[in-house]
C-alpha cells in the first residue's frame, strides 16, 4: 500500500489549489481538479487519493464519471453526501456550459445541429427520456421540453402532449429525441410506430416532424438522415 502523504506536506507546486493559482487551471490533471472539489480527505487518504479512486471507478473517463449519481459516489470509502453533491453539481455546471454553447446555433440546419442541443439532456442518463424541440418556420429553436421519462428499456411519449406544447409555442416544425442507455442506436419497432404517429398527427396540424433522433453517449441515429420520415 502506498505511503499516505497529506496534501499539506507537499510543496506548493504540487498542492492542487496552489498549483492552479501559480500555473493556471490548464496545468492541473483531472485528479488534481477533482481533489480541489473534494477539498479534504480522510485520516488515511488525501483528497488526491480520493480523487484517484473516483476516477478509477469511472475507468478514468469523464463521460463515465458524469453517469455516477450521489448514491454511487457515496459507496466510495471517504465520500459522503456533501462531497458527492459537490461533484455532481460541478459536472452539471460543465454540461450546462456546453449546452449554452450549443444554443449559440441560431437555426437547425442538420441533424447534427439538433444533436448538439439535445444530447446534453440525455446522453449521460441511465434511463430513457423523451425530448421535444419546437422550431420556427426559419428553423430557429423556440423551446425545448422534456416530454416523459421511463425505465432502462423504454419511455412513454404522448403525441397529444407533444402537439399541445408545439401549438402553445406557435411552432411550425418539431424535432423529437430519446436516448438509448444501452448504447444501441437501432430504432425499435415501437420507436418506428411512434414516429409514424407523430408525423401523421403533425400533417393534420400543419406542424412538420423534421426529425427523430436516438441518442447514445457518443453517437446518434437520425430518422431523417436514414430516409425513415
Amino acid at each position: 500500500m502506498a505511503e499516505f502523504i497529506a496534501i499539506k506536506n507537499l510543496s506548493d507546486d504540487e498542492k492542487p489549489r496552489e498549483k492552479l493559482v501559480l500555473k493556471g487551471k490548464g496545468a492541473l490533471s483531472n485528479v488534481e481538479l477533482l481533489a480541489i472539489l473534494l477539498a479534504t480527505g480522510t485520516r488515511k487518504k488525501s483528497a488526491l487519493d480520493l480523487a484517484r479512486e473516483i476516477l478509477e471507478k469511472s475507468n478514468r473517463n469523464l463521460d463515465e464519471l458524469a453517469k455516477l449519481t450521489v448514491k454511487d459516489l457515496c459507496k466510495i470509502d471517504g465520500i459522503g453526501p456533501a462531497k458527492a453533491v459537490t461533484i455532481v453539481a460541478a459536472i452539471e455546471l460543465a454540461g450546462r456550459r456546453q449546452q449554452n454553447q450549443a444554443r449559440a446555433i441560431p437555426k437547425i440546419k442538420s441533424s447534427k445541429d439538433a444533436y448538439e442541443i439535445l444530447r446534453h439532456h440525455v446522453q449521460d442518463l441511465n434511463y430513457e427520456e423523451f425530448w421535444l424541440l419546437c422550431l420556427s418556420r426559419s428553423g430557429a429553436v423556440i423551446a425545448e421540453h422534456r416530454i416523459g421519462e421511463g425505465g432502462i428499456t423504454g419511455t412513454v411519449a404522448d403525441p397529444r402532449k407533444i402537439f399541445k406544447l408545439a401549438l402553445d409555442q406557435m411552432a411550425t416544425g418539431i424535432i423529437v429525441c430519446h436516448n438509448h442507455p444501452s448504447g444501441n442506436l437501432s430504432p425499435s419497432e415501437q420507436d418506428k410506430d411512434l414516429t409514424s404517429k407523430i408525423r401523421a398527427a403533425g400533417k393534420l396540424l400543419d406542424i412538420n416532424l423534421m426529425d427523430h433522433l436516438i441518442i447514445t453517449q457518443k453517437q446518434y441515429f437520425s430518422f431523417a438522415d436514414e430516409g425513415l420520415l
